[in-house]
């Protein structure tokens, strides 16, 4: 019988387990490099910083944590990976924004969709996030085209391109 119960809690619960597409660590090893050597660091943002960041990016936090991953190659920075979690739909998506030392987005690596998979942007869509300034505010439909039947994933990775940013302006660059 518990065993029975075990498996009946496990079959339910599989649905709604986070669908991770990639490993933060491993998606900055692919982007930076494999021999480069990565770090993660939690930043917890103050009132002033949290106001700071919302005032820049023209979003609303909904967290004051932060995972900032940098990446360094004989003891020498080559960029940042800042980690979003956006609400779409109901259910997060959690997207990596690649910066480079010279303050550029390199590009981007969903990480993890909570949303039917259907709603999923395509990496070719992914593509148009490079080569991009952090002074940059990017604007969904404006400067990057939304997906037929996927524009609020289009809408929140775009949104969180900007937090990534501001946090990367505010937090990061020149340290």
């Amino acid at each position: 019988m518990f065993k029975q119960t075990i498996y009946t809690l496990l079959l339910f619960a599989l649905p709604l387990s986070a669908k991770i597409l990639i490993s933060p660590i491993d998606a900055m090893k692919s982007t930076y490099g494999y021999n480069s050597t990565i770090t993660k660091t939690n930043i917890l943002l103050s009132k002033s910083q949290a106001k700071l960041i919302e005032k820049n990016s023209k979003q609303k936090l909904s967290s004051k944590i932060f995972r900032i991953f940098k990446a360094t190659k004989d003891n020498k920075l080559i960029g940042y990976g800042v980690l979003i979690n956006k609400k779409v739909r109901s259910k997060n998506t959690v997207v990596l924004y690649f910066i480079s030392e010279d303050s550029i987005l390199k590009s981007i690596e969903i990480i993890a969709f909570n949303e039917p998979l259907e709603y999923l942007p395509s990496k070719n869509w992914n593509s148009q996030f490079k080569d991009i300034s952090t002074n940059t505010m990017l604007k969904s439909s404006k400067d990057i085209p939304t997906i037929t039947g996927a524009t609020l994933s289009a809408r929140a990775i775009t949104n969180g391109s900007r937090i990534a940013f501001a946090i990367y302006n505010e937090m990061l660059e020149g340290k």
